[in-house]
């Protein structure tokens, strides 16, 4: 009988420790030793891609217990397919973070059939900027100003058919009544930029401005692209002289319309983790993530590189611009996804 209740006693002490394992773990026991994985959900090379490269190496001093950081990069369908992996297959304990793209998070308020995410319960850990977007074409292009491109035909390298360029192209023909045609099949920004260069495309309908800066840094002051349009939250300081969009829509529709496009923009170069991560491990991650985007040493690197990474916002800030967006009236959200095409 005695042995028999010892038996018991041990068999719930085992019960008890693995039915609470956060609490047989501390955030930095968790991390110590362990890989995490920056999961970039676009190509090699671009903005994205330098970013993320140079925040993994300022990252781990400020994690728990400093693990190493290795980036893994996931192009594909415009990011959502990273994001997919992130959401559904991706470990949720806090071993892998992932930098979307940020048109990701709102892809499902769009009507995407390929995004199979709900946006807001992500864990958003925050971004190191926001972003202005450019419309911007080869030096040699047969057009000097955005209104030459209502009777000049340019060719915009783009991903897909229902990538973020080829939306931005759509909403710019309809709202500003430009003939900008899609020529689909280059797989990040990099790529596009190549193919203007080599005289292939015109131009790049939606190229980061601090991306732009930090990958090509000689084309704007040597006049390899000419900027036609910028576009975003708010008007780049440094471009005081292209046109920001807003100041030329007349019609509230439009002016609606693009309250909404441009929430993207907004939300920077945001970085997560996946849902349903430990709250301690979240908090904790957070903290290193807003701790490194404001490391002095980091600022001063992406600073020389012209990275942007100057208008930080946190993960809580994202988390309620994405709320808000989704709170859009059906009206806008359905000329949204007309512009979006068939996804």
């Amino acid at each position: 009988m005695r042995a028999s209740w010892r038996f018991r006693a041990a068999a719930s002490v085992v019960l008890g420790l693995s039915a609470h394992p956060a609490l047989a773990q501390s955030v930095e026991d968790f991390y110590r030793g362990k890989t995490v994985s920056l999961v970039v959900s676009s190509s090699t090379g671009g903005g994205y891609d330098t970013l993320a490269r140079m925040i993994s190496r300022y990252l781990p001093k400020h994690l728990p217990a400093s693990p190493n950081v290795v980036v893994r990069n996931m192009p594909g369908a415009g990011g959502i397919v990273a994001t997919n992996h992130l959401y559904s297959i991706a470990p949720k304990d806090g071993s892998t973070i992932g930098a979307v793209q940020n048109n990701t998070p709102f892809e499902p308020l769009y009507g995407t059939k390929q995004a199979n995410y709900d946006a807001n319960k992500f864990n958003w850990l925050g971004s190191p900027s926001v972003e202005t977007s450019v419309l911007a074409i080869w030096h040699a292009s047969p057009a000097n100003t955005w209104q030459d491109a209502r009777t000049t035909e340019l060719r915009m390298g783009s991903s897909g058919a229902n990538s973020t360029p080829s939306f931005y192209s759509r909403l710019l023909n309809e709202t500003l009544g430009l003939k900008l045609r899609l020529i689909v099949g280059y797989p990040g920004q990099n790529d596009a930029l190549l193919a203007m260069e080599r005289g292939e495309i015109d131009g790049y309908p939606s190229a980061f401005f601090n991306s732009l800066m930090a990958t090509r840094p000689t084309w704007i002051g040597d006049k390899k692209v000419k900027l036609l349009l910028q576009y975003g939250a708010d008007k780049e300081k440094a471009l005081p002289d292209v046109p920001f969009i807003a100041d030329l829509l007349t019609r509230d529709e439009d002016r609606a319309l693009w309250n909404i496009a441009v929430a993207p923009l907004g939300i920077g170069r945001p970085y997560l983790l996946p849902p349903d991560v430990p709250k301690d491990r979240v908090d904790a991650v957070r903290k290193a993530f807003w701790a490194t985007i404001n490391d002095p040493e980091f600022f001063a690197e992406q600073a020389k590189i012209n990275l942007g990474a100057d208008t930080p916002r946190t993960g809580e800030q994202i988390a309620g611009l994405i709320a808000q967006a989704y709170k859009a009236p059906p009206a806008v959200v359905e000329r949204i996804k007309r512009l979006q095409g068939e996804k």
